[in-house]
C-alpha cells in the first residue's frame, strides 16, 4: 500500500512539471514582446515574470506558444512612431491581436504586419491615432475579423483587397480618411462567410459597390457620410440577409426600387440626407420585420404607401423635409403598436391628424410641423404617457392658446414643446387662467415664436426649473424683461427679438447659472433629444445645423425698444456664444468687461446709441467669428488685433468718428497719439452736430421699424422671413451634420 501512494505522488509530481514545461513562455517570443514593450512610453506593463504566459493581456496554447495579445483600454502610447518592428516577427502562432482604445500613434505598415502573422484572425486596432494605407490584399488563410475603424488611415482600398479573403467574416475602417470607390469584388461568388460591412464616416466617391449581390450572408451594410453618388444598385436587392442598410449623408439619387421586397430581413433602413426621389415602393409593407425607417432629407414625393401600416414592429419612422403628401387622416395608425418616433415635419400633408395616433402608446417624439394639417390640441393626447417631444408648428391655423397650455401640462414628460407659427394674434396666456399652473416640470425647450401673441412675458414660466431654452421671437410682446429669468437654474437660450419689449437689461439676467458658472454648465449637460432639432445660424454664411442635444448658450434681445446702459455685469456671462442686442435703444460706453466674455462667437450691438470707444481689452475675444457695432455714435480707433481687422468694414460704418482699419479712413494721429483723445460727451454733442448722423439715424429708424412693424404686417409672409430654430426649414439649404464629434461635413440638401 505504501509503496501504491508513493507511485501516485510521484505521478502527480511529475504531472505537474510536464503540464508547467506545457505552459512556459517561448523564450524568443517573450522576447519580442518585451521588444514591444520597450517601444511603449506609458503604461509600463508590468510584465517582470519568467513566464510571459501568465503575463496581462497574454494567453499561450499547450506549446507555450503566445497567440493572443490583448490589451484594449489601456492608455498604451508609442515612443518613436513605429510599431510592430521586425524583432515583433517571432510571434508567428499570434491569432488575436486587440489593442484598440489606446493613443497609439504612428505609421501602421500592414503589409508588413500580416506577412510576419500569417496565423492572424482577429485584428482590432480601432481607435488610436494610426495612419497608413492598406495593402493589396488581406491575407488569404486565416483573417476573420478586422477592425481599423477610428484611426487615420488614408488612400484607396485597393480592387484586389478582398480577393483573397475567403474567411474574412467583418470588416470596419470607418472614422477614417480613405478615398476612392468601394471596390466592387468584395465577396466570392461560389461562397463568403462575410456579414459584416462598415466603410462610413470617409472620404469615399463613385457609386455604391455593385458587387454586394454576391455577399449571400451579409448582414450589415454601413456606408453613411461619404461622397458617394448614383442609383442604389440593382444586385443589393439580391443580398437577402440583409439586416441593416445605413447609407446617410452621401448624394444618391434616383427612386428607390421595388425589389427593395425583397430584403425580407430587414430592420434598419437610413438612406437620409440623399437626393432620392419618385414615389415610395408601393410594397413596402411586406417588409414586415422593420423597426427604423429613416428617409428624411430626400425629395421623395407621393403619398405614403398604406402597407406601410404592415411594418407593425416599427419603432422609428422618419420621413421629413421631402415633397411627400396625400390625406394623412387615411393612416391607420393603430396597426404601428410599437412605434415609438414619428417625424413627418416640413412635407405637404394635408387632412386631419388620425386619433388612432394616440393609441400608439410608447410614442416618444411626434413632430408633423410645416404641412397643412388641420386639428386641435385634445385632450386625448395626455394618454401618451412617454411622450417627451410634440413639434406641432407651420400648420394650419391652432386656436386657443391657454387651451392648448392646460391641457399639455397633463404631458408630465414633455421635454420639448414648439408650437411656433400658430395661435396667431391670441394673447399670450397669463393671469386667472393659469393661477393654477402646475406642469412643464421636466420641460428644457418651448417655442411659441411667430404667433404675433400680445401682453407681457407670463409670470408662470418662473415655475419650469428645467427650461434650458425659451424662445418668444416674433410676436408683440410688451412690459420689461422680468428679473425673475435670471433665476432660472437651467436657462441657457432666451431668443425674443423682434417684439416691443421695454426698459433696460436686467442685472439678474448676468447671474444666470448656465450662463455664468462652469461647475452649474457641467453638471446640466447637454439633453438628449428624441428627434434631431435643426437651427440656422445668423451668420449668412452658415449652414443648417443639427443638433442632437441642446446646448446652445445665446441670448437675442435685437430688433425691440429697450434703454439704459448695457451693465458691467454682462461680464460675468462667461460662457454665453451669442449676444445679440442689436436695433435697440441702448446707450453709454460699451462696458469694458464685455472682454470676459471668453467663449463669445457672435456678438452684434449695431443699430444702438452707444458712445465712446470700442473698448482695447475687445482684442481678447478670440473665438469671434461674427462682430457688429455698426450704426452707433462709436469714435476712436479700432483696436488693433488680427481679430478685428478680419471683419469687413460694414461691422463698424454708421459710426462717423470711428477710425482705422478695416475703415478706409484712417486716424489723425497727433505727436505721438493715434487719434484725439475724446471724451464721451464730446464725441455725443459732435455727433448730434453733424447732419449726417441724423441720416445715419434715419437709415436705423427705417431699418428698426421696417424690422419690428414688417413681420407685423406682413403676418401671412412670416414663413419666407424667419428660419426658425426649430422647425421652419425652407427652401434646400447646405446641410451641416456632425462628423464624429467636431469636425462638419458641408453637402447640399
Amino acid at each position: 500500500m505504501a509503496n501504491a501512494f508513493l507511485f501516485f505522488l510521484l505521478l502527480i509530481f511529475s504531472s505537474n512539471i510536464i503540464f508547467e514545461n506545457i505552459h512556459a513562455c517561448n523564450q524568443s517570443e517573450r522576447s519580442s514582446l518585451l521588444s514591444f514593450a520597450l517601444t511603449l512610453s506609458s503604461p509600463q506593463l508590468n510584465w517582470t515574470s519568467a513566464n510571459c504566459c501568465n503575463w496581462e493581456g497574454i494567453t499561450c496554447n499547450q506549446g507555450g506558444q503566445i497567440t493572443h495579445l490583448q490589451l484594449p483600454s489601456k492608455g498604451l502610447k508609442l515612443k518613436e512612431g513605429i510599431f510592430l518592428s521586425s524583432s515583433h516577427g517571432n510571434l508567428t502562432h499570434l491569432t488575436h491581436l486587440n489593442l484598440s482604445h489606446n493613443s497609439l500613434y504612428g505609421t501602421l505598415d500592414l503589409t508588413e504586419l500580416f506577412l510576419s502573422l500569417n496565423d492572424l484572425e482577429i485584428l482590432d486596432l480601432s481607435y488610436n491615432l494610426f495612419f497608413g494605407v492598406l495593402p493589396s490584399s488581406l491575407p488569404s488563410n486565416h483573417i476573420r475579423i478586422v477592425d481599423l475603424s477610428s484611426n487615420h488611415l488614408h488612400g484607396a482600398i485597393p480592387s484586389s483587397f478582398f480577393q483573397e479573403a475567403w474567411n474574412l467574416i467583418s470588416f470596419n475602417v470607418s472614422n477614417n480618411t480613405f478615398s476612392g470607390p468601394i471596390p466592387s469584388s468584395i465577396c466570392h461568388p461560389s461562397s463568403s462567410p462575410l456579414q459584416h460591412l462598415d466603410f462610413s464616416f470617409n472620404n469615399f466617391s463613385g457609386s455604391v459597390s455593385s458587387g454586394l449581390g454576391k455577399c449571400s450572408k451579409l448582414q450589415v451594410f454601413r456606408a453613411g457620410h461619404n461622397y458617394l453618388s448614383g442609383l442604389l444598385p440593382e444586385d443589393i436587392f439580391k443580398s437577402t440577409t440583409l439586416e441593416v442598410i445605413l447609407l446617410p449623408l452621401n448624394s444618391l439619387y434616383g427612386a428607390v426600387s421595388e425589389r427593395i421586397s425583397n430584403l425580407t430581413n430587414l430592420t434598419t433602413l437610413d438612406l437620409s440626407y440623399n437626393q432620392l426621389s419618385g414615389v415610395l415602393p408601393f410594397h413596402l409593407g411586406k417588409l414586415s420585420k422593420l423597426k427604423h425607417i429613416l428617409l428624411d432629407f430626400n425629395n421623395l414625393e407621393g403619398s405614403l404607401p398604406l402597407s406601410l401600416m404592415n411594418c407593425t414592429n416599427l419603432v422609428e419612422l422618419r420621413m421629413g423635409a421631402n415633397n411627400l403628401g396625400g390625406d394623412i387622416s387615411m393612416l391607420n395608425f393603430s396597426k404601428l403598436s410599437q412605434l415609438s418616433k414619428l417625424d413627418l415635419r416640413k412635407n405637404n400633408f394635408f387632412g386631419i391628424l388620425p386619433r388612432n395616433l394616440y393609441s400608439c402608446k410608447f410614442l416618444k417624439a411626434i413632430r408633423v410641423a410645416d404641412n397643412n394639417l388641420e386639428f386641435q390640441i385634445e385632450a386625448e393626447i395626455i394618454s401618451l404617457k412617454s411622450l417627451s417631444f410634440l413639434s406641432l408648428g407651420w400648420n394650419k391655423r391652432f386656436t386657443n392658446v391657454t387651451g392648448a397650455m392646460k391641457i399639455l401640462m397633463g404631458c408630465k414628460r414633455l421635454v420639448v414643446l414648439s408650437l411656433s407659427s400658430s395661435f396667431l394674434g391670441e394673447e399670450m396666456p397669463n393671469g386667472v387662467e393659469m393661477a393654477d399652473f402646475n406642469g412643464f416640470q421636466n420641460l428644457r425647450l418651448l417655442d411659441l415664436s411667430l404667433c404675433n401673441l400680445s401682453g407681457i412675458i407670463p409670470s408662470w414660466l418662473s415655475n419650469l426649473k428645467k427650461l434650458q431654452i425659451l424662445s418668444l421671437s416674433y410676436n408683440r410682446i410688451t412690459g420689461s424683461i422680468p428679473s425673475w429669468l435670471g433665476t432660472l437654474p437651467k436657462l441657457q437660450t432666451l431668443m425674443m427679438e423682434f417684439n416691443q419689449l421695454s426698459g433696460g437689461f436686467p442685472k439678474e439676467m448676468c447671474t444666470l447659472p448656465m450662463l455664468a458658472s462652469e461647475q452649474a454648465a457641467a453638471q446640466v449637460g447637454g439633453i438628449y433629444l428624441e428627434l434631431p432639432i435643426y437651427y440656422n445660424s445668423p451668420r449668412a454664411d452658415a449652414a443648417l445645423l443639427q443638433y442632437n442635444y441642446i446646448y446652445n448658450p445665446s441670448i437675442y434681445l435685437s430688433h425691440n425698444c429697450l434703454s439704459g446702459n448695457i451693465p458691467i455685469e454682462i461680464g460675468q456671462l462667461q460662457l454665453l456664444r451669442l449676444l445679440d442686442l442689436s436695433a435697440n435703444n441702448f446707450s453709454g460706453n460699451i462696458p469694458d468687461q464685455i472682454s470676459n466674455l471668453k467663449h463669445i462667437e457672435i456678438l452684434d450691438l449695431s443699430m444702438n446709441h452707444l458712445f465712446g470707444k470700442i473698448p482695447a481689452s475687445s482684442t481678447g475675444l478670440n473665438f469671434l467669428s461674427s462682430f457688429n457695432v455698426s450704426y452707433n455714435n462709436l469714435g476712436g480707433p479700432i483696436p488693433l488685433s488680427t481679430q478685428l481687422q478680419s471683419f469687413n468694414a460694414s461691422a463698424f460704418e454708421g459710426n462717423l468718428k470711428l477710425c482705422g482699419a478695416p475703415l478706409p479712413n484712417k486716424c489723425q494721429t497727433t505727436e505721438g497719439s493715434d487719434a484725439p483723445d475724446m471724451s464721451t460727451e464730446d464725441v455725443d454733442t459732435k455727433e448730434h452736430q453733424t447732419p449726417w448722423f441724423y441720416i445715419s439715424v434715419a437709415l436705423g429708424f427705417i431699418t428698426g421699424f421696417w424690422g419690428v412693424c414688417g413681420p407685423l404686417v406682413l403676418m401671412r409672409n412670416w414663413r419666407y422671413v424667419y428660419y426658425h430654430f426649430l422647425d421652419n426649414v425652407q427652401d434646400r439649404f447646405h446641410v451641416m451634420i456632425a462628423k464624429r464629434t467636431v469636425s462638419m461635413k458641408r453637402r447640399f440638401g
